[in-house]
């Protein structure tokens, strides 16, 4: 093989910032949190005429604010947005839970204090400007004999015709019809591109006694750009974001460096968002030319149909666990770099995640149980099937499922958006022995659990690019219901993940709703009558024989129709 030269790498603009006594520059990138956890499918937050809405939305809010720090309840988002108080609690915690700046007291807040905190209308306002945004439609599928031959239907629920159906993804020998990290990257690269003049002027303020058009920006004001975008590379520490910029740079906090023309930091966020965009452009190129010492800034993915899967860590992006067949796969906190996760088409398969997380996502996903440890932002579950999904979390959001089943421990409402079918939740039905430090770690409440409360918004995603079938817009979203108790099971996490593991959890820390709790009693009380009668039934030798192969048989059975029997598998390889 001959040695792969590295491609020179793109010009950075002259303004582009340099990672500190290196001469090495250090790119723009976006956050991919806003645009993956931060959106949501309510009609009346979506703005599609830029600043002429939100510019008084904005003044309003700010009329509204009770003192300088600029921040407004949810009544005052309620009425000046005119939604629900329902939903302007809903933005609230949605900002929480994506917010840059860790120091704002609405990261910190309890439930109990979330309202009387309430939001900085400036971060408020880039939250809002961004429900416009649109997703990466997904690239067409290079195999339509297979997708046809594996999903012959258009369906709804998939909404790309049949391209995203997990089913297909069994079957299929690519993945490249579902966007790559870097084609994610440079779209939002590409919309903050074109937006970016527009967020700026909301949160510019006019020179007085100029022109209208003459707006300069504090470096307080830009400091809320960090809700969407951030300087730094894999390893790095992210530091403020007027600290990488040449007009805000080294200024003294006594003393905050005066307010800059609007138009300069205009300019500088396009040229560095022009270099990142040439850089991600060059990357792919050098990909596609076969350079394989070309280091990417994407998380290596591996094929479901060529080799086993593993977890790919990233200091800067999410660990993904993908590909896995038919196995039990564990993940710990020392297992995993970063504090995100990724689980994208798994199947058949048991997926332990016994880590404390800022964010999961499960994707494309089928006839598969995934528990994730304790996740202290958000959990996003999309296009899966027949899944169960056990988690600890702040938050949940469900799209475009079917046939699932969620044991949740969850401080806020579950959220179910998109088309979906036959959802059911249900209480958290497990533990491992360090379930609790992880939840103190992330800040998830155990005396709080609103697993019951789901909240089910529009059927068509505003956000997602794929086309939807006439007439689906129509349709309410299904919502999920309650697991009947007499169902209702815990699920065990087996003794040997925890080999290694020192931990005091010893219960569910989330107390058990009084139907579920009386239907456990009522199934152990009845394994206990079982037991006891079997021991005091005498049987000739050969009826036990018989007893025994038909229990034998009916276990088997149960194994193989609840998808038990990899456990067993699982225990073989040990």
């Amino acid at each position: 093989m001959e040695n792969a030269t590295e491609p020179p790498s793109p010009s950075p603009s002259p303004s582009t910032p340099y990672a500190a006594g290196t001469a090495e520059p250090i790119y723009i990138h976006p956050r991919r949190e806003p645009f993956e956890h931060g959106l949501l499918q309510i009609t009346k937050l979506i703005f599609t005429d830029g600043t002429q809405t939100l510019g008084p939305i904005k003044d309003k809010l700010l009329s509204l604010s009770a003192d300088s720090a600029h921040r407004v309840n949810s009544k005052s988002v309620s009425e000046t947005l005119q939604i629900s108080p329902d939903h302007a609690r809903l933005v609230l915690e949605t900002v929480a839970a994506v917010l840059h700046n860790e120091s704002d007291p609405l990261v910190s807040a309890n439930p109990a204090e979330v309202d009387s905190v309430g939001v900085n209308v400036f971060d408020l306002v880039v939250f809002l400007y961004i429900q416009s945004y649109k997703r990466l439609l997904p690239k067409g599928h290079k195999d339509s004999a297979a997708v046809a031959d594996v999903w012959p239907s258009t369906s709804a629920f998939d909404g790309f015709l049949s391209a995203l159906s997990p089913l297909q993804l069994v079957r299929s020998n690519s993945r490249r019809f579902m966007p790559s990290q870097s084609d994610e990257e440079a779209h939002q690269l590409s919309y903050l591109q074109k937006h970016v003049g527009n967020i700026l002027s909301l949160l510019a303020d006019s020179v007085e006694g100029e022109a209208e058009e003459s707006l300069v920006l504090s470096m307080e004001k830009f400091e809320h750009l960090g809700y969407l975008i951030y300087f730094g590379e894999k390893g790095s520490e992210r530091t403020p974001l007027s600290q990488n910029a040449p007009f805000f740079a080294n200024s003294d906090p006594d003393m905050p460096a005066v307010p800059v023309p609007a138009a300069q930091v205009h300019d500088w966020l396009l040229q560095n968002i022009a270099s990142a965009l040439e850089r991600i452009a060059e990357r792919a190129s050098a990909k596609e030319n076969g350079l394989s010492n070309v280091s990417d800034q994407d998380i290596p993915m591996t094929d479901v149909s060529t080799s086993p899967a593993k977890a790919t860590p990233s200091s800067r992006g999410p660990s993904f666990i993908e590909g896995i067949s038919k196995s039990s796969y564990v993940r710990h906190a020392n297992d995993l770099k970063g504090s995100s996760v990724k689980v994208v088409n798994c199947h058949e398969s048991v997926i332990y995640i016994l880590a404390p997380l800022r964010y999961a996502t499960v994707y494309g996903c089928s006839d598969a149980t995934i528990v994730l440890g304790a996740v202290g932002k958000a959990v996003r579950v999309e296009h899966c099937e027949r899944v169960h999904v056990i988690a600890a979390a702040k938050r949940i959001c469900i799209a475009n499922c079917r046939e699932c089943v969620f044991f949740l421990g969850v401080n806020q409402q579950p959220l179910i958006v998109g088309d979906n079918h036959k959802l059911q939740v249900a209480p958290y039905n497990t533990v491992y022995s360090q379930l609790e430090e992880h939840m103190n770690q992330v800040g998830i409440y155990p005396t709080i659990n609103r697993w019951d409360e789901p909240v089910a918004l529009g059927v068509v995603d505003p956000h997602d690019s794929l086309s939807h079938p006439a007439g689906v817009s129509d349709v309410q979203t299904e919502s999920a219901n309650r697991l009947d108790p007499d169902q209702f099971t815990y699920f065990l996490v087996p003794n040997w993940f925890e080999a290694q593991q020192s931990g005091s959890t010893k219960d569910n820390p989330f107390p058990l709703p009084d139907a579920y709790m009386a239907s456990q009693h009522k199934n152990h009380k009845n394994l206990v009558e079982i037991k006891q009668i079997l021991r005091e039934t005498e049987l000739e030798d050969s009826r036990k024989r018989e007893l025994a192969s038909a229990l034998h048989v009916l276990f088997k059975d149960w194994l193989y129709a609840s998808g038990n029997i990899r456990q067993l598998y699982c225990l073989q390889g040990e």
